[in-house]
């Protein structure tokens, strides 16, 4: 279907692919991984056209439909999310809006004349769009776009009207809707809830064609690969399995290579110990010769490449209260809309809450009226007594300083920190050599959170509350970041839709907003996540597994 043929790519002294193949074939999923620079990205604008090799064969079949989601959305406005949606989803799209032309032309006089053409071209496009199932896209794409976490009311207002995030969600349901033969995906639940992204993977998980996709989310990508192709080196490695069995057989790869490499290096020892006694013995002259030659001709094995995680002890927080935060009566609403009505809920310490809750069930405004940055509207949620509360949100990135270098935005926070301590956390946050250099206002949203993290847990609160932290976190990042939690001794309430944050470090759920609207009131759960889906039978609400 789509090959890549020993294939070259470097941009100035950046070498991305050295004689690198590869193949997709019609059906698979395959996750696509590497550390960040390795040219992911550049991978799929080579398959879209928008890059070529500097040498070397991309071949991509002239009928393929090729579907790309990415992370950088164009500006939408001037239609409804619907419209918008069917607008950019291929050749139906396309079809879908030239019928709406063609229809407002037969109902206009000034266009009389031109009847017989446009009676014609519409009956042309008519038959195309019906036998392509264009009768049954609208109902698709609000089956999409519901799936992705719309509402009718969002459904039928502006795009323009919508956030980024929001946005992104309509540039994904466009690419799915046009069921292409090839679809490319990066990074797709960077902006989904957990929700949105168990619809998602049922979704991909039945479409016929092959799927290529980047993502840091473990759970989604095993669910879904059974093929993973690793760039790393210049390279491209396929393993035939999930993520975790690429894991495994990486490791066992690369044990594999170490222990061949110091077999070599012990017989190179030896050959070389006897080509120095006996270099100058006219007798064996012709066997040092030999060994010569043939140490030339032998293909050095090289080490390979280990991915450095720097080990970082975080420090134990102060002991705080038995009673960490009381909530009591605590009501929010948003005009008519009533997102909280008289929640009582007490945390108490060494509790690890998970919020669990459909879009607009109010996680993230609870978090916020209990760290105290939006009042309520009526009742308190009172912390207890020495109680020193962390409060991460996607605003909190806001804090950074963007003149400063993550170095020097380091020491500014940390004045009495000794330069050691302060570049070995943020190594442990993967900001190595030359990194701790950048500019804050340089840094993608990833590594912002991963620098509010790192400043946020090196004298750690004892009450952590976080909403969605390992948003845009690398896998590497966020395992890092679950093993440093999970030895964390404080309390933590938290919002995440990434399931091996949830599984790893709670021990108590509190739903929000019921079952599919039958019951309203909270459920406070007194168990483990893992204890939470068993006894519920769902790994998010309203979604059944």
């Amino acid at each position: 279907m789509i090959s890549f043929a020993r294939i070259n790519k470097q941009y100035g002294r950046q070498v991305l692919f050295v004689d690198a193949s590869f193949q997709l074939n019609p059906g698979e999923k395959v996750g696509l991984v590497g550390p960040n620079g390795a040219g992911k990205t550049t991978l799929f604008r080579m398959i879209t056209g928008e890059e070529t090799a500097d040498e070397g064969e991309v071949t991509v079949p002239r009928k393929l439909t090729v579907g790309y989601f990415r992370q950088d959305v164009e500006e939408m406005s001037g239609r409804s999310v619907l419209d918008e949606a069917i607008a950019g989803s291929g050749r139906l799209g396309d079809l879908h809006h030239e019928l709406e032309a063609l229809q407002h032309a037969m109902g206009d006089p000034d266009r009389a004349d031109d009847m017989d053409r446009i009676l014609a071209r519409f009956g042309e496009v008519q038959e195309e769009y019906d036998h392509l199932g264009g009768y049954t896209l609208e109902s698709q794409a609000r089956e999409v776009l519901h799936g992705l976490g719309f509402d009718d009311e969002r459904v039928d207002g502006d795009v323009g009207a919508l956030s980024g995030g929001w946005k992104m969600r309509v540039a994904m349901a466009r690419v799915l809707l046009g069921r292409p033969d090839v679809l490319l995906m990066d990074e797709p639940t960077n902006h989904l809830d957990i929700e949105s992204i168990i619809w998602l993977e049922a979704f991909l998980k039945s479409l016929p064609g092959a799927l290529l996709m980047t993502s840091h989310d473990r759970e989604f990508m095993n669910r879904i690969v059974s093929k993973v192709a690793e760039i790393d080196g210049g390279e491209i490695t396929v393993y035939s399995g999930n993520y975790d069995f690429y894991e495994r057989e990486r490791a066992l790869r690369e044990t594999n290579r170490e222990a061949a490499y110091a077999r070599q290096q012990a017989m190179l020892a030896k050959e070389q110990r006897f080509i120095e006694r006996f270099a100058a013995h006219a007798a064996k002259a012709a066997q040092v010769q030999s060994r010569v030659k043939a140490l030339d001709k032998i293909e050095k094995i090289e080490l390979p490449k280990k991915r450095k995680v720097v080990q970082f002890d975080f420090r134990e927080p102060p002991r705080s209260g038995e009673q960490v935060v009381v909530v009591e009566g605590l009501t929010k609403a948003y005009g008519t809309r009533v997102v909280h009505d008289h929640l009582d809920m007490v945390i108490r310490r060494g509790e690890r809450w998970a919020v669990m809750g459909k879009n607009g069930a109010g996680k993230t405004t609870l978090l916020r009226m209990i760290a105290g940055a939006l009042p309520p509207d009526d009742g308190h949620a009172t912390l207890g007594a020495s109680v020193r509360m962390g409060y991460f949100a996607q605003q909190a990135l806001q804090v950074l300083d963007p003149d400063l270098t993550i170095e020097e935005q380091l020491q500014h926070d940390f004045p009495h920190e000794s330069i050691g301590v302060l570049r070995n956390l943020a190594g442990a946050f993967q900001f190595s050599g030359d990194e701790i250099d950048k500019k804050i206002r340089a840094l993608s949203g990833g590594e912002k959170t991963r620098l509010v993290l790192a400043r946020m847990l090196l004298n750690p609160p004892n009450f952590l509350v976080l909403d969605e932290p390992t948003n845009h976190l690398d896998m590497a990042t966020k395992e890092m970041l679950i093993a440093a939690l999970r030895t964390f001794e404080g309390t933590m309430i938290f919002v995440s839709h990434d399931r091996a944050f949830l599984r790893s470090l709670s021990n108590r759920v509190l739903e929000l907003g019921g079952e599919s609207g039958v019951e309203s009131r909270p459920h406070l759960y007194p168990g483990t996540y893992e204890e939470y889906v068993a006894r519920t039978g769902h790994e998010a609400p309203g979604v059944h597994a």
